[in-house]
């Protein structure tokens, strides 16, 4: 099942389909994950959890800024909206905006080399939306999250195994505890060239 969205330059396939989706215009797209679904790698050992729907497309070369704002109607502990960078089950990394134990939204960060590697950043007010975004530096990533499109955090910078499958690139829901999620993906932004500073993340 493919799909397009006019900022990225790239056809998009449903790696694993979502309950429902919809497309909202050139640049939006609303995803219902069904309930029990994540992508994680657990460190200690239980079995790998990667059945959350994900929309995915190559990543193009060179450095690039991918980005979208983010809207997810909690309910459930876990429940979350992310981008993802996708070169296999055991080698991804995904940007969440994702519900805490303690009720609140907040950004969280999963980085998976073989097992995953999972961090919090900071909270959200009031469920605001969040805007995401993932940025190519060569070799290397780097995660960023705002709360108004403009002025952005730094929340990762890494690498991933340059030796895995082919990078893919895209959007990701998910209900790891609860009944279903749906997110609401829009604003979503292509741009090429080199971040000028990662720690501001302008």
């Amino acid at each position: 099942m493919r799909t397009s969205l006019t900022p990225i330059p790239t056809t998009l396939t449903w790696e694993v389909a979502p309950a429902e989706w919809h497309q909202n215009g050139d640049d939006g797209l609303t995803v219902t994950a069904s309930g029990g679904t994540d992508m994680f790698v657990d460190p200690a050992g239980d079995a790998p959890v990667l059945s959350a729907p994900r929309l995915l497309g190559a990543a193009p070369d060179g450095d690039f800024r991918f980005s979208a704002r983010v809207r997810v109607g909690f309910s459930a502990t876990y429940d979350a909206g992310c981008l993802l960078l996708y070169a296999g089950p055991r080698n991804w990394a995904k940007l969440a905006y994702e519900r805490s134990p303690q009720t609140s939204g907040m950004v969280v960060s999963v980085i998976t080399r073989d097992v995953s590697d999972d961090a919090n950043g900071f909270v959200v007010p009031d469920d605001a939306p969040l805007w995401l975004r993932v940025s190519r530096l060569g070799p290397a990533w780097a995660f960023h999250a705002s709360t108004d499109g403009s002025w952005w955090h730094f929340v990762r910078y890494f690498r991933l195994d340059e030796q895995a499958e082919p990078l893919r690139m895209g959007l990701e829901a998910q209900s790891p505890t609860g009944s279903g999620c749906t997110v609401e993906f829009d604003r979503i932004g292509f741009e090429t060239g080199r971040l000028a500073d990662l720690r501001d993340g302008s």
